[in-house]
C-alpha cells in the first residue's frame, strides 16, 4: 500500500472491512442451495409417463388392469394431462384423446357415484386444448358430462352421509370422492358460467367436510367407519385418502381462482391441511400410510405422498404458502418420490386399491400412483423453473 496517502489508505481499509462485514452478514440468496434441476424433473416425468403408457394394457403385467373409465385410470389421466401440457410432445394428448374417442366421451355407468365422474376432468382439459386449436366439433368431448351433471342438478340425491344408509355413495360421504367429482363441477362452472354447478359443488363439499374433517387434527377421516378407530392409540387418517382431498382442493382452486368468495373457504381448509402435513412428514420425506403413526407404518407409500407433494408445490407456485416454511419439505418429498422410480420407469411403493392404511412394497405400482406422481412433477417442474 502506498504510504504517501495515509488518509486515502485509512478510508480504503475501512471500506474493505465494511464491505466484508456486509457480505458476511447479508441474507444469503434465497435459492442458492436449491438442489433440483427442472430438466431432470422433466426427464424423470417422461420416463414414468412413457413406461405407464407402454404398460397400460399389458395383459402380462403384474399390475391389475382396469376399464378405461375406472376411477384408477381417471386419476392417471389427470396427471397425464398435466404432463402433456409441459412435455412439448403432442403424442401424449393423442394418447389421451384416443381413450376419449374410444369411450365416446362418456362417464362411468353410475350416474351419482363420484368415482365414475373423474374421467370427465380429462375430457374438459382435452376440450379446452382442441377448442383453442380451432376444432369446431370439440364440444362433443364434454356433451355427455354436461348431460349427466344437469340430470344430477335436477334430481339430487337425498341420501344421508352415514355409511350404512341406502344409496349412501350417491353423495360424497368418503373422502376420496372429493378428488373424483368436485373439481369436475368447478370445471363445468368455469366453462359454462352456470352458477348452478358451483352452488351444488360448494354445498356438497361443505357438507362432506363438516362430516369427515377432524377440526383438531386438520385431516379427513376416510368415512364414518373410521370415526372411532384407533391404531396403537392414534386416530386413523389414511394417507392416500387425505391425498385425494388435498389434490382435489388444489384442482378446485385452479378453476375458481384465488379471489372468488367461494375460494376463501377452500383456501382455509387447504392451509390447515398443509400446516398439518409438514408437521407429520417423515425424515425420509414421505408420509406414513396412517398419517399419525409413522412409527407403526414405516414403509414408504408414494401415491398419498405424491398428492401431498403436488398440493404443497402448487401452494408455493401460487403464493399461498411461505417458501421459508414449505420449500424444504417439498424438496425432501420430491427427492423421496424420485428415489422410488425404478430403472424401468415405474413408481414403486404404491399401496394397492383399498380404503385404509395397509401394505406397499418396492415393485408395486398402480396407475393412480403414476397420475399423482405426474401431477406432483408438473408443479415441481414449474417451481424450480421459476426459482432457477
Amino acid at each position: 500500500m502506498n504510504n504517501s496517502y495515509p488518509l486515502l489508505n485509512l478510508l480504503t481499509t475501512y471500506f474493505c472491512v465494511f464491505t466484508t462485514f456486509i457480505s458476511l452478514n447479508a441474507e444469503p440468496k434465497k435459492h442458492q442451495t436449491t438442489p433440483l434441476d427442472p430438466l431432470e424433473v422433466k426427464l424423470l416425468m417422461k420416463k414414468v409417463a412413457d413406461w405407464q403408457i407402454f404398460h397400460f394394457q399389458d395383459r402380462f403385467s403384474k399390475n391389475q388392469m382396469h376399464h378405461p373409465l375406472h376411477w384408477a385410470n381417471g386419476a392417471l389421466y389427470t396427471g397425464m394431462t398435466r404432463w402433456a401440457k409441459i412435455s412439448g410432445d403432442d403424442h401424449y394428448y393423442k394418447w389421451l384423446r384416443g381413450i376419449g374417442d374410444n369411450q365416446n366421451w362418456k362417464l362411468g355407468e353410475r350416474t351419482f357415484h363420484a368415482d365414475d365422474h373423474v374421467v370427465g376432468q380429462m375430457y374438459i382439459e382435452l376440450y379446452r386444448k382442441y377448442k383453442s386449436d380451432g376444432e369446431k366439433n370439440a364440444r362433443k368431448m364434454i356433451a355427455p358430462t354436461v348431460e349427466t351433471f344437469d340430470y344430477i342438478l335436477f334430481h339430487p340425491s337425498k341420501s344421508k352421509l352415514n355409511w350404512k344408509t341406502p344409496y349412501h355413495q350417491d353423495r360424497w360421504n368418503w373422502c376420496d370422492a372429493l378428488f373424483m367429482s368436485p373439481p369436475l363441477w368447478a370445471m363445468l362452472y368455469k366453462e359454462t358460467g352456470n352458477n348452478q354447478y358451483l352452488d351444488f359443488m360448494f354445498k356438497e363439499f361443505k357438507e362432506s367436510t363438516d362430516f369427515l374433517f377432524d377440526p383438531k387434527e386438520h385431516l379427513y377421516f376416510r368415512d364414518e367407519r373410521f370415526f372411532k378407530k384407533k391404531v396403537h392409540g392414534a386416530k386413523v387418517f389414511w394417507s392416500r385418502g387425505n391425498g385425494w382431498v388435498f389434490a382435489g382442493l388444489v384442482n378446485i382452486l385452479q378453476e375458481l381462482g384465488l379471489q372468488s368468495k367461494e375460494s376463501e373457504y377452500f383456501i382455509d381448509v387447504y392451509k390447515k391441511m398443509a400446516k398439518k402435513l409438514i408437521s407429520i412428514q417423515t425424515e425420509k420425506g414421505h408420509w406414513a400410510m396412517s398419517l399419525l403413526k409413522a412409527d407403526v407404518y414405516q414403509t414408504p407409500e408414494t401415491s398419498g405422498s405424491s398428492f401431498f407433494t403436488y398440493g404443497l408445490a402448487w401452494g408455493l407456485n401460487n403464493g399461498i404458502l411461505d417458501e421459508r416454511e414449505y420449500l424444504k419439505p417439498v424438496i425432501k418429498a420430491w427427492k423421496s418420490l424420485s428415489s422410488h422410480v425404478s430403472d424401468e420407469g415405474y413408481l414403486g411403493y404404491v399401496q394397492p386399491i383399498g380404503g385404509s392404511p395397509g401394505n406397499a412394497w418396492k415393485d408395486k405400482t398402480e396407475v393412480y400412483g403414476t397420475g399423482a406422481f405426474l401431477s406432483a412433477g408438473s408443479e415441481i417442474y414449474q417451481l424450480f423453473s421459476r426459482l432457477k
